[in-house]
C-alpha cells in the first residue's frame, strides 16, 4: 500500500480509530475520518473529519460521497465505530440489542454498501471491519455484542467472495483486549436489569471486563500498525486475530467445534436420502 494511500476510518475520535488515523498520517496517507459530532481533538493537514452517525440510515452515503469528493477516490475503508454492551441476554431489553446491532452491524454494513461500488469500479481497496474476538469466542455476559460481532465477521467472509473478482479485499480484525476507554461509560452499556441469579457467572465476567480498564494487555498503538501492514501484504488475512488473548480463546473454541464434528460426524452425516 503506497504511503500516498487515501484511508477513510470510522469513529476516529478516540481509541483504536484514533490510533489508526494518527499511525497513517505519519506514513504519509490521507485520512477521511468520521465522529459523531464531526470534530476530533488532533488535526493535520492531511485529515478531513466528517460527522458520522452510523445508526442513521441517511448518513453514511453521505459521508461516503463526500469522503470521495474531497479525497478523489479511497484506498480503504475501515468500519472501527461501535460501542459495547453487558449483560445477561434474558435482561437485554429490546432498545438495547437494537441499539447495539445498529451501530456494530447494520451501521458498517451501510458504510460498506455505500463504498463497495466505489471500490469495485476502482477495480482496486480493501474494506476493513474491526470485529471484535466476541464475534468469534463469545464470553457469558456479551450475547448480544457478541452476536453483532460475529455477524460483522460473518458478513466481512462473504464480502470477500463477493469483492474477490473485482480486485477488493475484506478484511475482519478481531482484537481481544486493548487499553483504550472502551470498557469506560464512553464506549460501554450495562444492561439494566440484572437477574441475581446470575451474580455469581455472568456478574463476575462483567466486573472482570470492566475492572481492567486501563490494565489491558493490548496496545493500540501497535495493533494500528499491525493493521497497516496487513492491509500492505501481498496475501492480506481474511481474519486478523488480534493479541495472544484472542489467539488461545479462538483456539479453544474452534476445537471445540471441531470436536463436536468428529464425534456427531457418522450420524449428521447419515441423515441424507437413501440412494434410490
Amino acid at each position: 500500500m503506497s504511503t500516498h494511500s487515501t484511508w477513510m476510518i470510522t469513529g476516529v475520535s478516540r481509541g483504536l480509530g484514533r490510533e489508526l488515523a494518527e499511525a497513517l498520517l505519519d506514513d504519509g496517507a490521507t485520512v477521511v475520518g468520521t465522529t459523531r459530532s464531526g470534530r476530533a481533538d488532533f488535526a493535520h493537514d492531511r485529515l478531513h473529519v466528517l460527522g458520522l452517525d452510523v445508526t442513521d440510515p441517511d448518513q453514511p452515503a453521505a459521508a461516503v460521497a463526500r469522503a470521495i469528493e474531497l479525497t478523489g477516490g479511497l484506498d480503504v475503508v475501515v468500519n472501527c465505530a461501535g460501542s459495547g454492551l453487558l449483560g445477561a441476554i434474558e435482561a437485554t431489553s429490546e432498545r438495547e440489542a437494537l441499539d447495539t446491532l445498529e451501530t456494530n452491524l447494520l451501521g458498517p454494513w451501510r458504510v460498506i454498501a455505500a463504498a463497495a461500488g466505489h471500490l469495485r469500479g476502482r477495480g482496486r481497496g480493501t474494506i476493513v471491519n474491526v470485529s471484535s474476538i466476541a464475534g468469534l469466542a463469545p464470553l457469558g455476559g456479551s450475547g448480544i455484542y457478541a452476536a453483532a460481532k460475529s455477524g460483522l465477521s460473518a458478513l466481512s467472509e462473504a464480502l470477500a467472495v463477493e469483492l474477490h473478482p473485482f480486485g477488493v479485499g475484506v478484511m475482519s480484525v478481531e482484537p481481544g483486549s486493548l487499553r483504550t476507554d472502551f470498557f469506560s461509560d464512553a464506549s460501554i452499556q450495562l444492561t439494566a436489569g440484572q437477574p441475581d441469579a446470575y451474580a455469581e457467572t455472568i456478574g463476575a465476567v462483567v466486573s472482570m471486563m470492566t475492572g481492567r480498564s486501563g490494565a489491558e494487555m493490548g496496545d493500540p498503538r501497535k495493533v494500528a500498525r499491525l493493521i497497516i501492514d496487513a492491509v500492505s501484504n501481498d496475501d492480506p488475512p481474511r481474519h486478523l486475530v488480534v493479541g495472544a488473548d484472542a489467539i488461545e480463546r479462538t483456539r479453544v473454541n474452534v476445537a471445540a467445534l471441531l470436536d463436536d464434528v468428529d464425534r456427531w460426524e457418522r450420524r449428521s452425516a447419515a441423515t441424507a436420502f437413501e440412494p434410490a
